[in-house]
């Protein structure tokens, strides 16, 4: 599986490495700009993500935005629907409207509130099918 952890915050990213690192291939970008360009290099090496970890609060291009060109480029690139990539948003705000946002306005996959729990991590990533 190949994973993108996209967090501007060293400690949140390193803790998502550890929790992540052994079920497979890890990058990181610390913005959703970085983020963009990631996936695109992904699609264009015929190597796409399987999950992306996305914050919502980042400099340059904020995760909400970059989730909605994600799936903007993957409509572009003719990704069919059940082939997106998965996007767990991350996020310290305790804020229905993000929620709302993420889930139906930016086609967000799974949710979860910092501080992330790992066991949370696990069962989420065991729902969308991405772990037995």
């Amino acid at each position: 599986m190949r994973i993108l952890i996209v967090e501007d915050d060293l400690l949140s990213r390193k803790f998502l490495e550890g929790v992540l690192g052994g079920f497979g291939e890890l990058a990181h970008a610390e913005n959703g700009l970085l983020a963009l360009e990631a996936v695109r290099a992904a699609h264009d090496e015929g190597k796409p993500f399987d999950l992306i970890c996305l914050d919502i609060m980042m400099p340059e291009m904020d995760g909400q935005q970059a989730l909605e060109e994600i799936r903007r480029l993957e409509r572009e690139m003719e990704v069919h629907p059940k082939q997106e990539v998965k996007v767990i948003m991350t996020t310290a705000l305790n804020d229905p409207k993000s929620v709302v946002r993420a889930y139906y306005k930016g086609g967000a996959t799974a949710y979860l509130h910092k501080p992330i729990d790992k066991d949370a991590m696990v069962d989420t990533m065991r729902r969308l099918g991405l772990i037995a």
